[in-house]
């Protein structure tokens, strides 16, 4: 039997780790280092073993949230209300529940498939609608409150807070030089063009931030698994 480079080093890796885990630290420990340098393996090339890892980790991602949303969802919201009063007035949502359900499994039947258009565009509707009130409440009216604000800020001994007041002249100016950037219907010349430059700074640095607290959140994570491979596992770090 010829067995390629990849397929080896999986097999060699494999052994390397079974005898480190038999030996002091551990098959469980072992187990999470060995699906961490499989993920990691990804950074030199795709291979097998990553393969391995990255199906294990969706199968069992799939099969926690299937267990998960039946117990949570389907069990407590629908099935224990139904039998706990099958033929009640208030039953009826639930049964109309039930049938957008199935309706939606139709679409693994393909000569029936366009049934799951209509419960799907029931939850793209009620969706919409409910986020729509929540994002107009919290983005919306919430940035309108915190941009109106007076540019003058007095503490509580009467003196002028120049830090507050100083960062509430900046967002004020930021949001009408941001505006005025997306304003297409005058040619950006003069001192319009000049707010309009400003407004792509305060847009670029808000970008900035944004990326790199992105970064920084990503970065938190790689630290944290090399604190787990060297700390926990290899006993390096004290």
């Amino acid at each position: 039997m010829n067995l390629r480079p990849s397929t080896i080093l999986v097999l060699v890796v494999s052994a390397i780790l079974f005898v480190l885990s038999a030996n002091s630290y551990g098959f469980a420990l072992t187990l999470a280092a060995f699906f961490t340098l499989g993920i990691f393996s990804f950074l030199y090339k795709d291979n097998p073993m990553y393969k391995f890892c990255e199906a294990v980790f969706v199968g069992i991602s799939a099969g926690y949230w299937f267990v998960s949303l039946y117990y949570q969802n389907l069990l407590a919201k629908l099935i224990d209300p139904l039998v706990a009063d099958p033929v009640g007035s208030g039953a009826i949502p639930y049964y109309v529940v039930a049938i957008l359900g199935i309706m939606m499994l139709m679409r693994l039947v393909p000569s029936i498939g366009w049934i799951s258009r209509w419960p799907l565009s029931v939850i793209v509707g009620a969706t919409a609608g409910l986020w729509f009130i929540t994002y107009l409440q919290s983005n919306a009216m919430l940035q309108l409150q915190n941009t109106i604000m007076p540019i003058q800020e007095y503490a509580a001994d009467g003196s002028l807070n120049w830090y507050q007041s100083i960062g509430n002249l900046t967002v004020m100016i930021g949001t009408i030089t941001g505006v005025i950037y997306f304003f297409f219907s005058k040619e950006h010349k003069g001192a319009f063009g000049t707010s309009a430059k400003v407004g792509i700074w305060f847009l670029m640095i808000t970008f900035g931030a944004s990326f790199g607290y992105t970064v920084m959140s990503r970065m938190s994570l790689l630290i944290g698994r090399m604190d787990f491979l060297f700390g926990d596992w290899l006993q390096l770090i004290l």
